[in-house]
């Protein structure tokens, strides 16, 4: 069995050619696509974050709005860049959504990918400490967000306050029960796989990571995810962890499907996310079926992992997303053993 969920990267463009064309469109339709992924009996809908761009950037409003119009669906983010973030608001932000969508929040965070402008985290106030890489300064802020989340009173009280206070520090309200247990790490690299087991977060693997080995993109994940078990084990945490990846997967079972996609990608790509680092790009998938199905088998990372979030064309409206994602719970989860 796997949660079969989907991410959008909220994009909108006002193109006579999208179906998204303004910020509202791209948020209302984003409520939509979540209620009928729901009603198709998918698993989770998960939610970008991306600053200085046309695309989804404040997740809180969206998904406390999402846990108000669901019921049973998981509701999260595929990542929020933690360059960007202030923990202690956001502890408040995160309660709050999660308390609205009654303990069904998945918050995936990490320290971010290259983003639209230089330095973007600057204009938000934000600038690592000294002897700090960016990076780095993301991780702290995770940190602190963990700490806090653990509901533990550190802030002095007013001895006159305006309404009584309970005894003792006070925390960060409102805080929701069992949300340190759902936070996910969206890693890059072997080694920030195995950090995020350390500190008890759950997994995220997108459709990139550093190429560490020169593999096939899938076989570097499936060694990332087995890194990240192994470490977690050697913690000792109590629980299960989760390991999610990212997939763009297209069964082709109409004229639609097969006009946008296919001529799709059925190779890995080779890039750099920065100056430093190489990258490897993960293909897509998009065929008929039965072809579909064979070539899923062969995807070690798909296989380690207990949930699979399936990339959606979100400018092609609610309508069509929901057929993609349909077409998938159909057609190719039951046949391989996810349903």
């Amino acid at each position: 069995m796997k949660k079969i969920g989907f991410l959008s990267f909220g994009h909108w463009t006002p193109s006579p050619q999208s179906q998204a064309r303004s910020a509202a469109d791209v948020l209302l339709q984003s409520i939509d696509l979540a209620v009928a992924a729901e009603e198709l009996g998918a698993d989770g809908a998960y939610f970008r974050v991306h600053h200085f761009a046309r695309q989804l950037a404040s997740p809180f409003p969206l998904l406390a709005a999402v846990g108000a119009k669901t019921s049973r669906i998981e509701i999260g983010t595929a990542v929020i860049d933690m360059r960007y973030e202030n923990p202690l608001y956001m502890i408040e932000d995160a309660g709050a959504a999660d308390l609205i969508a009654r303990g069904r929040l998945q918050l995936g965070i990490s320290r971010g990918s290259p983003e639209q402008v230089i330095d973007g985290w600057r204009y938000f106030g934000y600038q690592p400490g000294e002897g700090e890489t960016d990076a780095d300064m993301g991780r702290r802020h995770a940190e602190i967000f963990l700490d806090m989340l653990r509901g533990q009173g550190f802030a002095q009280p007013n001895p006159r306050p305006m309404f009584p206070n309970p005894p003792g520090l006070l925390r960060l309200e409102p805080l929701s029960e069992g949300l340190r247990e759902r936070i996910w790490w969206g890693a890059g690299s072997n080694a920030t796989a195995v950090w995020a087991a350390k500190l008890g977060m759950n997994l995220q693997s997108s459709t990139l990571k550093s190429d560490e080995t020169g593999e096939a993109f899938h076989i570097q994940q499936a060694a990332q995810i087995r890194a990240y078990r192994a470490a977690w084990k050697e913690a000792g945490h109590t629980r299960e962890p989760r390991v999610s990846v990212s997939r763009s997967i297209f069964a082709l079972v109409d004229d639609r499907d097969r006009a946008y996609f296919g001529n799709g990608q059925e190779e890995d790509q080779i890039g750099f996310i920065d100056e430093r680092t190489r990258a490897i790009f993960g293909r897509g998938y998009a065929a008929e079926p039965e072809k579909l199905i064979e070539q899923l088998k062969t995807d070690e990372a798909i296989a380690e992992a207990d949930t699979l979030l399936l990339t959606v064309p979100n400018q092609l409206g609610v309508a069509y997303n929901a057929h993609v994602i349909e077409s998938i719970l159909t057609h190719v989860a039951p046949a391989m053993g996810w349903r």
